[in-house]
């Protein structure tokens, strides 16, 4: 009742004692370095007694920082990106429910949270700990586990059972090169086994929640996204509040400089699925986003092709039995089946169909493109013929100005945050005034040079190629028709081309290889390169990868066909 200062961050007078007898505002939760000075009549008259926080000594030595533990970390890293995602028009649902209980089952399955406290988990890390601490339960450091979910009580972690009250009593001897109290403990081998949270592991939370929902973002969408700035990845950490310092270990862990990586991030989903234990996702129906028939109609229009083609990529996916819910839901732990990856897929299909039509051997679909080119001279009637030579010029000529705006915005990238890292109040300024300086050299040399800095990042959309029916100029292919290529037989439409070649006659062993096929450039013709590296753009995956789902899909489309010849062929040996 005697402190009336109003408070520095709400201007509100609504003050409360900590345990260690130091104000803190009841409206904000703002700590303030004043302590309450309490008479003690028990001791000698006259003499006062001026309690201390118990954090303070600590506090004084993280320059202002307080206690944190790096699951808080990437909890924060995680909240921000499903805020992001939902931002992008993903259902709420993720964040409050899928990803939130995703992630309380993995701090119980890593033992860091919701558990009991693992036999002998802190003798390993350094000495036994009695009981645990009130690191918690404090007041004056509060617990950030409760972010991730905004309905979640701010007590839901502060159990003894947590990983983090098990080492805080060895935190400053395991922890001296870190801001975190657990940043040295988080980077030992043991920790491995439990698998270990790192960044990319943040985008396969991401993309399993998305699984989970059936949401209509592929992970080549999401990772994309990452990359363009709209999902918090690269320098996230600068959006941690003021008072979780960073340095040492910890930029190791949340300091990312690289672009991530679609392979890692789908295994790791996987790894994740099992290690948590999950159930069977919900089915991937005929009606969902991620079905190999909704997303090749996706990439058609995005590749520019026509129309027609989709009927035959429905005809592919239900022939060979890739379109059915079985193979296409995720299972954790099954074995037998494989893991699918929706949109390399889909692309893959269409490839496939392309070859079916076109052959792509460098000679036979320039053959076709000149019987369209005369047709199309003479025909007065109905919509056009798809011109392969035409499509390729116009798609090649979009396709090279994108990959080199890319490939500059690449090269441009800074990597280094906006934000300025400071480990100490004394270097503040001088790291400020060097920020800065840099800052206004680069605004300089910028101006010279011609370059103008976008003042926003452009809307998010899910293609990047976009093609009109409206322009009059013959750029958009998508009302073109097939006429010119195929044959009618028993009342169903064939290609006119009964010949196809296979990328490979025997696949590899994924596990062994890495690989179902391996892929070198100077070994097909460049037309199915072309196909490969446009949709490797698309996609931003290498083309080794679609080139893998093509081989796979030819060998369930003949495999009665590439039996016989493996017959044929070990009688002749023998």
């Amino acid at each position: 009742r005697d402190f009336n200062e109003r408070c520095a961050q709400c201007s509100e007078v609504n003050w409360g004692l900590t345990d260690g007898g130091r104000f803190y505002c009841r409206s904000c939760h703002n700590v303030t370095e004043r302590t309450r000075e309490v008479v003690n009549t028990d001791f000698i008259t006259n003499s006062r007694v001026q309690t201390i926080s118990k954090g303070l000594r600590k506090q004084e030595k993280n320059d202002g920082g307080c206690e944190w533990y790096i699951c808080e970390g990437f909890q924060l890293v995680l909240k921000k990106q499903a805020e992001a995602l939902e931002a992008l028009g993903v259902c709420p649902q993720m964040k409050d429910e899928i990803l939130c209980n995703f992630w309380r089952c993995y701090l119980q399955k890593s033992k860091q949270a919701y558990c009991k406290r693992p036999a002998g988990e802190t003798v390993k890390a350094l000495s036994v700990c009695e009981s645990s601490t009130d690191v918690d339960s404090d007041p004056e450091r509060p617990s950030l586990l409760h972010l991730l979910s905004l309905s979640e009580s701010e007590g839901d972690l502060q159990t003894d059972c947590s990983f983090a009250s098990s080492v805080s009593k060895v935190s400053e001897s395991t922890s001296v090169r870190s801001g975190s109290v657990d940043g040295s403990l988080y980077l030992m081998k043991n920790q491995k086994e439990k698998l270990r949270m790192t960044m990319p592991m943040t985008l396969s939370f991401c993309y399993m929640a998305l699984l989970w929902l059936r949401e209509p973002i592929t992970l080549s969408e999401l990772l994309r996204f990452v990359v363009e700035g709209h999902i918090p990845y690269l320098n996230v950490f600068q959006h941690f509040p003021e008072k979780m310092k960073l340095c040492g270990l910890d930029l190791k862990i949340f300091c990312v400089e690289s672009w991530p990586v679609y392979e890692e991030v789908f295994n790791k989903m996987h790894e994740l699925a099992v290690f948590l234990d999950l159930p069977r996702f919900p089915d991937i129906t005929d009606s969902c986003f991620l079905h190999p028939d909704m997303l090749c109609m996706k990439y058609l229009m995005e590749a520019n092709l026509p129309d027609e083609l989709h009927n035959w990529t429905c005809r592919v996916v239900k022939k060979i039995g890739i379109g059915e819910v079985d193979f296409l839901t995720l299972t954790p732990g099954n074995k037998s089946t494989r893991k699918v990856k929706y949109d390399v897929l889909a692309a893959a299909v269409i490839v496939v169909v392309l070859k079916l039509l076109f052959l792509l051997d460098d000679h036979y679909e320039w053959l076709l493109s000149e019987y369209a080119e005369e047709r199309n001279k003479n025909n007065t009637e109905g919509g056009p013929y798809f011109d392969f030579k035409k499509w390729y010029e116009v798609v090649k000529q979009s396709l090279d100005v994108e990959q080199k705006k890319l490939d500059e915005e690449r090269a441009k990238y800074l990597w280094r945050c906006e934000k300025p890292l400071f480990y100490s109040v004394k270097n503040k300024s001088k790291v400020l005034k060097r920020r800065q300086m840099v800052v206004n050299l680069q605004n300089q040399f910028g101006k010279l040079s011609g370059s103008v800095k976008c003042a926003e990042k452009p809307n998010p959309s899910s293609f990047q190629l976009s093609w009109s029916e409206e322009n009059t100029d013959g750029s958009c292919f998508h009302g073109h028709s097939l006429k010119g290529i195929l044959q009618e037989k028993c009342g169903l439409l064939t290609a006119m081309n009964p010949d196809y070649w296979l990328c490979t006659v025997k696949l590899c062993n994924e596990k062994l290889c890495g690989h179902l096929a391996h892929y070198r450039e100077v070994e097909f013709p460049q037309s199915y390169h072309f196909v490969l590296g446009l949709f490797s753009f698309l996609l931003r995956i290498q083309p080794s990868y679609i080139h893998d789902e093509v081989c796979m899909i030819e060998h369930k489309l003949f495999n009665k066909k590439l039996c016989k010849k493996l017959k044929y062929n070990t009688v002749l040996r023998k």
